[in-house]
């Protein structure tokens, strides 16, 4: 696969227009059109901006094996969560994981979000045919690392997506906080963290 398709297909699995993808980048339409027609490359500070936009690293727009690379490399780190309401966990990890579904069955089976050489599969429980996975609640804990978790907690906080604790110190240079998602699974967001007589809801 061209490098124009590669950046065609990533921007396709981030929900993106070629207008879209041309504001965030500071480009015109007709460049993103250029390059993913392959007549002409970005240049490198675009490819790196662009990685960040898309949500992949550059060598999955650059290698010429990435796409194969990738969902190899992916699928190997997939986890699985089984959602009793689809629409709002998919909306939840959205806003949670800062970006788009990656991929996202027609169906409504499941959709994917691609990040950091994981994949994280948001299951629809009502619509998976052959599929048992027994009974219970399905609970799952996602650990998730941060470099600054104070700035972290305030941006989730400020998100309003769910039911929160405050940042909790396990002992010292370990803290984090809790999450829940829709179905009450558990996302652990750890990090870095300097403590201060500003308060931030430790509990």
């Amino acid at each position: 696969m061209s490098i124009g398709k590669r950046i065609q297909q990533l921007r396709i699995d981030n929900g993106l227009t070629q207008e879209q993808l041309a504001e965030k980048l500071a480009v015109s339409r007709q460049s993103i059109s250029k390059w993913e027609m392959d007549q002409s490359l970005p240049e490198i500070d675009k490819v790196v901006q662009m990685s960040k936009v898309l949500s992949v690293g550059t060598d999955q727009i650059l290698l010429e094996e990435a796409d194969k690379l990738r969902r190899q490399e992916l699928h190997l780190g997939s986890v699985y969560l089984i959602a009793r309401d689809f629409e709002a966990s998919v909306a939840f990890y959205e806003k949670l994981l800062s970006m788009k579904v990656s991929t996202r069955n027609c169906g409504n089976r499941f959709a994917e979000f691609f990040f950091d050489n994981k994949c994280l599969a948001v299951m629809n429980e009502e619509n998976l045919p052959g599929h048992h996975y027994g009974e219970g609640d399905y609970k799952f804990v996602l650990n998730f690392w941060v470099e600054d978790l104070r700035k972290e907690y305030r941006r989730v906080k400020d998100l309003g997506i769910g039911r929160m604790t405050g940042i909790r110190k396990v002992h010292e240079g370990y803290y984090y906080f809790h999450i829940f998602d829709p179905d009450s699974n558990v996302c652990e967001i750890t990090g870095g963290y300097e403590e201060s007589s500003t308060p931030d809801n430790r509990n």
